[in-house]
């Protein structure tokens, strides 16, 4: 659909995700693994929680809106299963994959395998905006996986007899393409690809080889295999979301120097990127980077930088005021035709998140709403300030 981003804002705003799951949502994915519920009747506690996510976020004035997630298991394995525990596995996958990420709390989340080809998604995003158009007349971002995330299923050395690494790394891409096709074709107005991976790919830990490979390069590489198979006019509604993670409270990468990542990033030719600063040690270096890394010509378009003033595993809500003050710090370095504002990570990534610092995740979820709704307004106060319309 037809989306003019500064139309209601001024400075473009925009969520990256995920919205908390209800308590009672939580529970149905575990009682659907246990086998005492339905797949009907897990449906029916995903359309009562994507209904109140709605609702919820027209109310705080978002120009651009999400279903919250809150009918898949999580941002990165929605084409692959039904819950984070693995029912319904897509043909050709085993659980005991790679680690995806070893969060500084110690927990991690772990990837199923790929096993033999071909490889195919069980499910496509735009089966979720075809959903959510019905229940709103806002425009609607939809997030998807980088095929970067969907190469951590292969083994890391060696191919698969019957089933080499280049055939999947075309798989991939195709299937990501197909992936972000069809969220357009459902009325996507924008669509963003989550790199998390990113920021952890440099992260060199032995505890999870695949970090000790140096993948970063080659993961630009393959997504940009990707967003190449789109017009110019098309990656203006393309972006990237790149965080340290956001899990149980907890972040996976967030000691990794952000140059690291970000001297690569832009590198990409996507329109516009939804990048975590809110939380950053060092805003003003990480916007100084920014500022000089945005290209003004990325294969016909001109990127744009969506920068985080919002920090998700906190429960405390910024204020319209620190919003706006993080927005005119940005401005120093990055052009404000080219700024944007955004979460630091979506609230909620995984299905099934009790977020410890707040207590509840239904607690947490109000926090949430909070967050969007005073970002949307020091948003307004800081494109008054700048002079952006």
């Amino acid at each position: 659909m037809d989306f003019n981003p500064r139309a209601a804002t001024g400075i473009p705003t925009e969520p990256v995700g995920s919205i908390p799951r209800p308590l009672k949502l939580q529970q149905a994915f575990s009682a659907y693994d246990a086998k005492k519920i339905t797949k009907a009747q897990l449906e029916e506690e995903q359309d009562a929680a994507v209904a109140d996510t709605i609702k919820r976020f027209e109310a705080t004035g978002s120009p651009i809106i999400t279903d919250g997630e809150q009918r898949v298991s999580s941002f990165a394995t929605y084409p692959l299963a039904d819950t984070l525990s693995g029912t319904g596995l897509a043909p050709n996958l085993a659980p005991g994959g790679q680690y995806f990420a070893i969060f500084a709390d110690g927990h991690n989340r772990q990837l199923p395998k790929i096993t033999g080809g071909p490889f195919h998604y069980n499910f496509y995003a735009g089966d979720l905006v075809k959903k959510a158009v019905k229940m709103t007349d806002k425009p609607l971002h939809q997030a998807v996986i980088a095929p970067s995330m969907m190469y951590l299923l292969y083994q890391l050395d060696g191919d698969i007899p019957g089933y080499p690494r280049k055939q999947f790394e075309d798989d991939i891409v195709n299937e990501c393409e197909k992936d972000i096709r069809s969220c357009f074709a459902a009325g996507a107005a924008h669509v963003v690809m989550d790199f998390t991976e990113g920021r952890l790919a440099p992260r060199n830990d032995p505890r999870n080889p695949w970090t000790t490979r140096k993948l970063l390069p080659f993961f630009i590489e393959l997504d940009n295999r990707v967003l190449d198979r789109f017009s110019a006019q098309e990656r203006k509604n393309i972006g990237v979301h790149v965080c340290p993670g956001g899990d149980v409270d907890s972040v996976h990468s967030a000691d990794v120097p952000y140059w690291e990542l970000l001297k690569h990033l832009f590198k990409l030719n996507a329109g516009y990127f939804q990048l975590q600063l809110a939380s950053e040690r060092d805003r003003e270096s990480a916007y100084e980077l920014v500022g000089k890394h945005l290209r003004e010509d990325a294969n016909g378009v001109s990127q744009m930088a969506y920068v985080g003033v919002i920090v998700t595993q906190s429960p405390r809500p910024e204020s319209a005021q620190e919003v706006c003050d993080q927005l005119v710090a940005a401005a120093k370095y990055i052009d404000k035709q080219l700024l944007g504002s955004t979460d630091d990570c979506g609230f909620s990534p995984f299905s099934i998140d009790m977020k410890p610092n707040h207590g509840t995740p239904d607690y947490a979820r109000d926090v949430a709403f909070q967050k969007i709704s005073n970002r949307v307004a020091g948003t307004k106060m800081a494109a008054e300030r700048l002079g952006v319309h």
